[in-house]
């Protein structure tokens, strides 16, 4: 799927425990949600027509490239939404129609120098992963094909196969399916430039209002070796969603799961 057009975005602070174990969750200190779980906000990621780093298109599927400088890389193992933005006639966002998910490594380095979420979040070419199968979503709400699907993922190293984010249904994201809709929609119109977060409408404006957004929508919270080891070169990274009525939380490949298989380079 062709994504060179579609602005990417993701979601801070869906999972309990995931900001706190990423060391993240004194950037949001002065950060007011109207909820205890509701989400941090919302970040860009790759900006399409942007001069700026992160017009650089940054999502790979088979190769993870890691900075060409010292730095603390980690998984975050996601699920990416796809979704048709639709306006009004000011251009402001009025509705989100989702019609596809998939996996998402949202792999983000730890630097205590960046004032921004975004600048943690591309580096360059490859610095994502994304799945190449997709799943049609029926409906975006209770009752869907997302209901029974769980995310996990590994890191196998020296031959090693090491859980990396906790096995967790997707019905555990703190906001999900109209909840999570309404506020995306809520944020892409009114979040502002403040603490770690941007204006997120001046973005959709400055990209010339994109027609799709791919919207990462939280990052699990990390089991024992993923909290406390970064990734190397020679390691192999998995993502994976799985239907668990059908399918077990393991590599194997099959019908009813959805992977990123990346190669750390």
């Amino acid at each position: 799927m062709d994504l060179t057009d579609v602005i990417g975005l993701g979601v801070a602070g869906n999972f309990a425990h995931h900001l706190e174990q990423a060391g993240e969750l004194e950037d949001f200190k002065d950060v007011v949600t109207q909820e205890p779980d509701a989400p941090k906000g919302i970040f860009p990621f790759y900006l399409p027509k942007s001069e700026s780093f992160l017009g650089l298109y940054c999502m790979g599927t088979t190769r993870l490239t890691l900075p060409d400088y010292e730095s603390n890389a980690q998984v975050e193992p996601e699920i990416a939404l796809l979704c048709n933005i639709v306006y009004d006639h000011n251009h402001k966002v009025i509705d989100l129609e989702v019609t596809h998910f998939t996996t998402f490594n949202d792999c983000t380095i730890r630097r205590d120098d960046a004032t921004k979420i975004s600048q943690k979040k591309s580096w360059g070419e490859n610095s994502k992963g994304i799945a190449s199968t997709w799943i049609e979503i029926d409906r975006f709400e209770e009752g869907g094909v997302m209901d029974n699907y769980h995310l996990c993922s590994f890191v196998k190293r020296d031959g090693t196969l090491h859980p990396y984010g906790v096995d967790a249904p997707l019905l555990g994201y703190s906001y999900f399916y109209g909840k999570l809709k309404n506020w995306l929609i809520d944020k892409m119109n009114h979040q502002e430039d403040f603490g770690p977060l941007e204006d997120i409408a001046k973005h959709l404006k400055d990209c010339h209002y994109p027609k799709q957004a791919l919207i990462s929508i939280g990052a699990t919270a990390y089991a024992e070796f993923g909290e406390h080891n970064y990734l190397q070169s020679g390691d192999e990274v998995y993502v994976i969603s799985y239907d668990s009525r059908y399918s077990q939380g393991d590599i194997n490949p099959s019908s009813d799961k959805v992977m990123v298989h990346q190669k750390v380079d």
